[in-house]
């Protein structure tokens, strides 16, 4: 299986392809990074982006695509870049009908290193030494592409099975809404006549 690996980013969207199979060595294709200019309108930039990965997916033919999952970070305009950057890649998998896998950063730590807690240099190390390469990819978006192909090489085939085992939940719709009855009115208490005792 050949897999597109995304590590998303408007500066920098690192790009990384292997081949391989769970049980096999894997296989570098190629690994590097679309870069877009900060000054540049954020339409311009995921255009290029969309342009970048297009020309990599013509190229390369992977038959899946696993793109980091973006989580929360402190820096909410970084955030906003890489999520629209890998919705970007998303949508352009989903035209070729190329299953998509995402993973969190510490799933693709986890797979390619054994700790969900390791650092950019010891996920470097790791592929490597998975890929059989004589020094680190660089930039290290490139090394992530990589580390998230390969966590999809091993992990997609597995969660692909879990998903078609499981039954299809039915799609359950809202009753729909019944006006409220008004609750009728207690009587009010009978009025005694003045003077009465």
């Amino acid at each position: 299986m050949r897999v597109l690996g995304v590590d998303p980013g408007l500066t920098r969207c690192g790009l990384g392809v292997v081949d391989g199979a769970l049980g096999s060595r894997a296989r570098l294709v190629e690994a590097g990074v679309v870069r877009t200019p900060a000054g540049a309108e954020v339409a311009d930039r995921l255009r290029a982006v969309a342009d970048g990965i297009d020309a990599w997916l013509d190229r390369t033919r992977p038959d899946a695509v696993a793109v980091e999952k973006v989580f929360s970070q402190a820096n909410v305009r970084t955030v906003m870049g890489t999520a629209q950057a890998g919705a970007v890649a998303i949508m352009l998998a989903a035209r070729r009908d190329l299953p998509v896998g995402l993973y969190t950063p510490s799933e693709v730590k986890a797979a390619v290193t054994g700790s969900g807690r390791a650092d950019k240099a010891q996920v470097g190390f790791m592929v490597t030494r998975l890929l059989g390469l004589a020094e680190v990819p660089r930039p290290a978006d490139a090394a992530d592409a990589l580390a998230l192909a390969l966590c999809h090489l091993w992990r997609g085939p597995a969660l692909a099975r879990l998903r078609a085992a499981a039954p299809a939940a039915p799609v359950s719709r809202p009753a729909p809404a019944t006006p409220a009855r008004r609750s009728p009115r207690p009587a009010a208490p009978a009025r005694r006549p003045a003077g009465a005792s």
